[in-house]
């Protein structure tokens, strides 16, 4: 069966300066989006085009839904939760600030705070028990400097990967018994063996290498291809479970940094991208003729 793409349209939100995270929350059928270095976590409702901002007052590398209510988020410092929301309506353009709302941001584990100075938080997502990974990097880019971390249901915080440059894409097979992992310089996307009851990461080894810009942000289908935003690349690449290429998405934009799949139907594919210097930072959408994976909440019992 042949997959099928539309032509990617941009959504009317106004652009980011580095546009991250991509989670659709189905629990309210809105989608969250961030922008890093401004601090502020997006939610659009696709049934009314409607947009709301909250300013989280310091870098967020990703936002997820927490099922407890409100939001779980690895920000600058390390992984907070806000457990309440309210959606300021964004102010002027995409230059404009946006009215912070105070709601309580909780730092429940200051990450960066053992690292080397100069770290934050970057991409992250849930596994089906609702644990939460998340990495860090260096804001210089040191090689090595960073780590993937993983938050459980209790708030305990264990690192479960060195040597981390840049951490950015996590994803999950269908079945949770696969990670998929980006740590961008490599250049490529590795996969390990997941103990979904533990948590337990093994088996380290190589997906795929992308000769195409570089990987940041990915996704996978209900059919367990995995999808992966080209840095530098301005594309969507589509890999087969044994890591082929399937597909290519060309996304109108150079810095492409992640996708996830959203709507009713979990049948549209949602872009996020960053400003170059001269464009970019659009929100984009595409659809498609298969079905996502649904993103997981944060789930505590702490």
């Amino acid at each position: 069966m042949t997959t099928s793409v539309s032509e990617p349209e941009v959504v009317p939100v106004p652009p980011a300066r580095l546009g991250e995270g991509p989670r659709w929350d189905d629990r309210t059928g809105t989608l969250l989006w961030v922008d890093i270095p401004a601090g502020r976590v997006h939610r659009l409702d696709p049934a009314d085009g409607s947009h709301g901002v909250i300013d989280v007052g310091q870098p967020v590398g990703v936002a997820v839904p927490r099922a407890a209510g409100g939001l779980a988020l690895a920000v600058r410092d390390g992984f907070a939760v806000l457990p309440e929301t309210r959606w300021a309506a964004p102010v002027g353009g995409s230059g404009s600030a946006v009215r912070p709302d105070g709601l309580g941001l909780e730092l429940i584990v200051p990450v960066t705070a053992g690292e080397r100075p100069g770290n934050r938080m970057n991409d992250g997502a849930c596994d089906r028990a609702g644990r939460f990974f998340a990495g860090t990097k260096a804001e210089d880019d040191t090689p090595g400097a960073g780590a993937l971390y993983r938050l459980g249901p209790d708030h305990r915080c264990e690192r479960v990967l060195d040597g981390v440059t840049v951490s950015n894409g996590i994803a999950w097979s269908p079945d949770g018994r696969l990670l998929y992992y980006v740590d961008t310089p490599t250049g490529r996307v590795d996969v390990f063996d997941y103990d979904p009851a533990d948590g337990r990461l093994g088996g380290r080894r190589v997906f795929a290498e992308i000769s195409r810009g570089m990987p940041d942000g990915i996704t996978v289908d209900a059919l367990g291809h995995v999808w992966v935003a080209l840095w530098g690349g301005g594309a969507i690449l589509r890999l087969r479970p044994d890591g082929r290429l399937d597909l290519t998405v060309e996304i109108p934009a150079t810095n492409v940094t992640s996708c996830a799949f959203g709507g009713p139907d979990l049948d549209v594919l949602y872009v996020t991208t960053a400003w170059d210097g001269t464009a970019g930072g659009e929100l984009l959408r595409c659809h498609t003729s298969v079905e996502g994976l649904p993103a997981n909440p944060y789930r505590e019992h702490a």
